[in-house]
């Protein structure tokens, strides 16, 4: 029974109760929840007993009476009799739940739904250690009564805007649509997130025989001699392709260059032959960031070997997930190895080069053995060497170096 068939359901049977209960006895009441209960099957009593506010342990009970015990008098309680509520005889015991949660409560305290992320049944046990005669399922009853209600997280806050921020969004897209216009190559660049290289479990699911999951490692520990898969994709914006330099070493700069070189031995300079500039739209911090001098020198050294200018668009800081490449490449590498051990680099690259999409994606993958160094300083003479003009709108961000001359 899937969500929308509980509700409906859930829905019918609250209507039926509303309309017929107020015509019931006491025990003709617990005789129809009962046979309301068996006659939906699976889930039936919890489903009455949301419909209903009868608990399930009153509705097991009259199912096991109901057919064996004679017919019900006609004989009931008085109004009100019966065993009180727990947080009607104890008058503390939702005040002290709410005050043993408080510590952890996230959000807006006004909001009417408020999460805690501590078990009922520490909850219970700190109850009980206060005096209050409480079990974990009543915790759990009362945390619902209260508003509180298990959730996970979810990610949403940015941190501050920058003032610019929307500006420097349509200055990229001018840039971007002016070099398309003029035929000139148009990328996207980033770094995924590392991989473990080994029979590690991924997240997500995969079709198995019944029975037989694939079975992997019981932690993600690695040993040092297990490199890790660091991905640096590239991919134009213009011809809906990707390519991804698929390294073993640190995430540098240097990395970062090699793989747009990669790229444009491998891709661009057949797609753009007569290519005379190259736009790359990067984010604000990583191996491309626009306050690392390696990134900046790796491309003027890269803008003299192809003869070519390269201008540069960043991303500001903390909207990286506007990156093209975020949501047109890497999101579909993912889907693709989802549940499935990358138990090689060879597995990696197989795996990013069959990632395709209806729109026509196409991806290419290489592995790069290459040792990159951590830490390599530039000097101000190699900074002053640059052949770099910055746009009179941020220059920070958005530059150009041109190849120099031999």
């Amino acid at each position: 029974m899937n969500r929308e068939e509980r509700n409906t359901i859930l829905s019918a049977v609250r209507q039926r109760f509303a309309l017929i209960d107020p015509y019931l006895t006491e025990s003709s009441r617990r005789v129809w929840v009962a046979a309301e209960a068996l006659a939906i099957g699976a889930h039936g009593n919890a489903i009455v007993a949301d419909a209903t506010g009868i608990s399930r342990t009153t509705i097991t009970k009259a199912q096991r009476t109901v057919g064996e015990s004679p017919a019900p008098s006609e004989r009931q309680r008085r109004s009100g009799g019966g065993r009180k509520p727990l947080a009607e005889v104890d008058a503390t015991l939702l005040k002290d739940l709410d005050r043993l949660i408080d510590p952890t409560t996230r959000g807006d305290p006004e909001s009417p739904l408020r999460w805690t992320c501590k078990s009922t049944y520490a909850l219970a046990e700190a109850l009980q250690q206060q005096g209050h005669a409480v079990s974990q399922p009543t915790v759990y009853r009362l945390l619902d009564t209260l508003g509180y209600s298990l959730q996970s997280n979810r990610k949403a806050e940015e941190g501050a805007d920058h003032p610019d921020r929307d500006g420097q969004f349509q200055f990229i897209h001018r840039q971007v649509k002016r070099f398309q216009r003029q035929g000139q190559p148009v990328v996207s660049v980033d770094t995924k997130k590392k991989e473990n290289n080994g029979n590690f479990s991924q997240g997500g699911r995969e079709w198995e025989p019944q029975g037989q999951p694939r079975r992997t490692r019981t932690h993600d520990f690695r040993a040092p001699e297990e490199p890790k898969a660091s991905p640096y994709g590239i991919y134009d914006l213009t011809q809906n392709e990707g390519w991804v330099n698929v390294g073993i070493s640190h995430d540098t700069a240097q990395f970062a260059v090699a793989g747009i070189r990669g790229w444009w031995r491998k891709l661009g300079r057949e797609q753009y032959p007569a290519a005379e500039r190259l736009l790359i739209t990067a984010d604000a911090g990583g191996s491309n960031g626009y306050r690392t001098r390696l990134w900046k020198l790796e491309l003027q050294k890269l803008a003299d070997e192809l003869e070519l200018t390269i201008s540069v668009c960043h991303f500001p800081p903390g909207t990286s997930k506007w990156n093209k490449i975020e949501h047109r490449l890497f999101s579909y590498i993912s889907k693709n190895w989802r549940g499935r051990p990358l138990d090689s680099l060879a597995t990696i690259v197989n795996l990013i080069s069959h990632t395709t999409t209806t729109a026509g994606l196409t991806v290419e993958a290489s592995l790069d053995f290459a040792s990159y160094e951590k830490g390599l300083k530039v000097s101000d003479e190699e900074m002053a060497s640059l052949c770099l003009k910055q746009d009179k709108f941020h220059g920070e961000w958005n530059y150009s170096l041109t190849p120099r001359e031999k």
